[in-house]
């Protein structure tokens, strides 16, 4: 047992500040009025060659070979069997240990999950159906009855509450993140993780809330799978099945630091950030320029969101290039490159920035303020009230599926 639980660990560290040191939809329509939109014939959808043997796929991307792990290799029964003498401690019910949890539950795993006690999420967990003293607990008991740890806490909680857990990880047992975050920053987190026990990711390509409902569908979302220490010479293995158990349909192998490195470096640039200084940038000229409200929206956002994403998505760049009349096709083409070349420096200074920490240091001094949640909720104030997303939110309301 540590000698600082782990909420007092969290009320000390809540109570201070971290110190950290230095370091033309008209165009587009009637183009494809005459050929399917969603739909596309096999062969343009097909998966990239591949050899395959059961256990391991060998898939050719764009001329690399990777190895890729499926679902299908894991099947339910065989699950059971593997797991049969573990107990999964899920640490933390926020968006992943909300999907992760709940996959794990119904694939007949014996999971339990540790929060803080009569915490807003051991009361979410309650909703959810997990029972106080059967499969929910604090987290210091959760650790001591877990075979696997799965650190599914926030990036800063990890580092503040690493001092209570640290202790608990004693050998034999297994810790599971879902980011490389922690472990890769070790000199800003002090996440020393133990040189006694297997310790692996599996990090999901989306929310958690994504991990469930694909899940449920019976479908599976895409993950990143990597071993960090592997003192058993099972931990690979280990990693692939809890991957499955969590909701991944194929995993992808990796290392802690790409992952981190990725994972930073894309919500920062294409996938939040970078879209949306994007979108604010078309949306104001727009406006600036004359446009209404509606018109600027309509143009940057919604037919991008509800018409051309998900087509890119399903088919491709190619065949959205192929799909729109030959006006657009060559404007979008043309400025492609412009777009890529006054780009590209600041997604170099942005990889920079996540590689030598800089990121990771702005990260954990924001998150260990004891208002950061009230600085948060002012900034995303902020954002609401900007004129386009209050333009979206009446847009929105005039889907038909909102009617």
């Amino acid at each position: 047992m540590a000698s600082k639980t782990f909420a007092r660990t969290l009320r000390t560290a809540s109570k201070q500040k971290a110190t950290v040191p230095a370091i033309s939809r008209r165009t587009f329509v009637s183009a494809v009025a005459t050929r399917p939109l969603v739909a596309a014939s096999r062969s343009s959808l097909a998966p990239p060659s591949q050899q395959q043997t059961r256990g391991v796929k060998t898939v050719d991307f764009a001329g690399v070979k990777e190895t890729v792990y499926e679902r299908e290799d894991w099947p339910r029964e065989k699950l059971l069997e593997y797991f049969k003498n573990d107990t999964l401690a899920l640490i933390g019910y926020g968006s992943q240990g909300h999907g992760q949890g709940l996959n794990l539950r119904d694939n007949g795993l014996n999971v339990i999950v540790g929060v803080r006690k009569n915490g807003a999420s051991w009361k979410e967990a309650e909703q959810d159906g997990w029972i106080p003293g059967k499969n929910l607990f604090d987290v210091d008991e959760a650790i001591s009855k877990g075979t696997i740890v799965m650190n599914l806490l926030s990036d800063a909680a990890q580092s503040e509450t690493w001092p209570a857990i640290k202790p608990q990880l004693t050998k034999g047992k297994t810790l599971y993140f879902s980011h490389g975050f922690s472990p890769v920053f070790k000199d800003l987190t002090k996440v020393e993780v133990p040189t006694d026990i297997d310790v692996i990711l599996v990090a999901p390509k989306g929310s958690g809330r994504t991990v469930r409902s694909l899940f449920r569908e019976g479908r599976g979302i895409n993950s990143s799978v990597a071993v960090y220490q592997d003192v058993t010479g099972k931990a690979e293995e280990k990693a692939v099945a809890l991957g499955v158990a969590v909701g991944s349909g194929y995993l992808y192998k990796t290392t802690f630091e790409k992952e981190v490195y990725s994972d930073l470096y894309g919500e920062r640039g294409c996938l939040m950030g970078g879209i949306h200084g994007m979108f604010l940038a078309q949306y104001e000229v727009l406006r600036e320029r004359g446009h209404s409200p509606s018109e600027a929206f309509n143009e940057t956002v919604e037919e991008a969101t509800q018409s051309l994403y998900p087509l890119i998505g399903a088919n491709g760049m190619d065949w959205m290039y192929a799909a729109c009349s030959t006006t657009a096709r060559r404007g979008a083409i043309d400025w492609s490159g412009r777009f890529k070349d006054t780009l590209k420096p600041v997604f170099n200074d942005l990889y920079d920035s996540v590689r030598n920490g800089s990121e990771t240091k702005r990260s954990l001094e924001y998150n260990s303020q004891p208002d950061y949640r009230e600085k948060y909720e002012k900034e995303l104030e902020e954002i609401r009230n900007l004129e386009i997303w209050r333009a979206g939110k009446a847009v929105r309301s005039l889907r038909p599926e909102n009617q």
